[in-house]
C-alpha cells in the first residue's frame, strides 16, 4: 500500500478519536479507557496462555485485573519488575502457579539469589537500611494484603530478607 494512504489513514484515525475525545464527558472518556485496558488484558491472557512461552498466562492477568479495578497504581514499569521476580523464581523451582500449596522451599535460598529476589547486587556491600528500603519497595507490590494470591511470594522474599541480613553481620 502507498505510504501516503496509509499516512491518511491514520490521521484520519487519529482525527475521529480526538474528535470523539472532544465531544465526550470525562467520565465516560474514563470508563471507555478502563473497560478497552480490562478487555485488552484479556485478550493478552488468551494470547499469552495459548502460547504458553511466558509466565504473563492466565493467572497472572487475572490477579492484575483487581490491581486495574480498584486504581492501585502500579506503573508499567512495576508490572515487569513483578514480572522479572516471579520468572526468576520460576526458572530457580521455588514459585510456580500450578502447585501454590505444595511447599517448594525445601532448600534454603543461597545467597546470590537472595540478593537478586531483593534487586540488590550480590558484589556490593549495603547497609541494613538499604536491604530493608529495597525490601520495603517489594513488598509494598506484593504483601498478602494486597493481593492473599502472592503469600508464598512474600514468604520467599522474607526468606530472601533474612538470608542477606544475616549476611551482613
Amino acid at each position: 500500500m502507498n505510504i501516503f494512504f496509509l499516512t491518511l489513514i491514520i490521521f484520519v484515525i487519529l482525527y475521529l478519536i480526538l474528535n470523539w475525545f472532544v465531544k465526550t464527558s470525562s467520565s465516560k472518556i474514563s470508563k471507555s479507557i478502563r473497560t478497552f485496558t480490562i478487555i485488552s488484558s484479556i485478550i493478552l491472557a488468551v494470547i499469552m496462555a495459548y502460547a504458553g512461552r511466558f509466565i504473563f498466562s492466565l493467572p497472572f492477568i487475572m490477579m492484575i485485573l483487581p490491581l486495574i479495578k480498584t486504581k492501585a497504581g502500579l506503573t508499567l514499569l512495576q508490572i515487569f519488575r513483578i514480572w522479572g521476580l516471579l520468572r526468576f523464581l520460576r526458572s530457580s523451582g521455588r514459585f510456580n502457579f500450578n502447585n501454590l500449596n505444595q511447599n517448594l522451599n525445601n532448600q534454603n535460598i543461597s545467597i546470590e539469589e537472595a540478593y537478586r529476589i531483593l534487586n540488590l547486587d550480590p558484589k556490593k556491600k549495603y547497609s541494613k537500611d538499604q536491604v530493608l528500603v529495597s525490601y520495603k519497595k517489594i513488598m509494598k507490590k506484593i504483601h498478602p494484603d494486597i493481593s492473599p494470591e502472592l503469600s508464598r511470594l512474600a514468604s520467599i522474599v522474607n526468606e530472601a530478607k533474612e538470608v542477606v541480613l544475616k549476611n551482613l553481620t
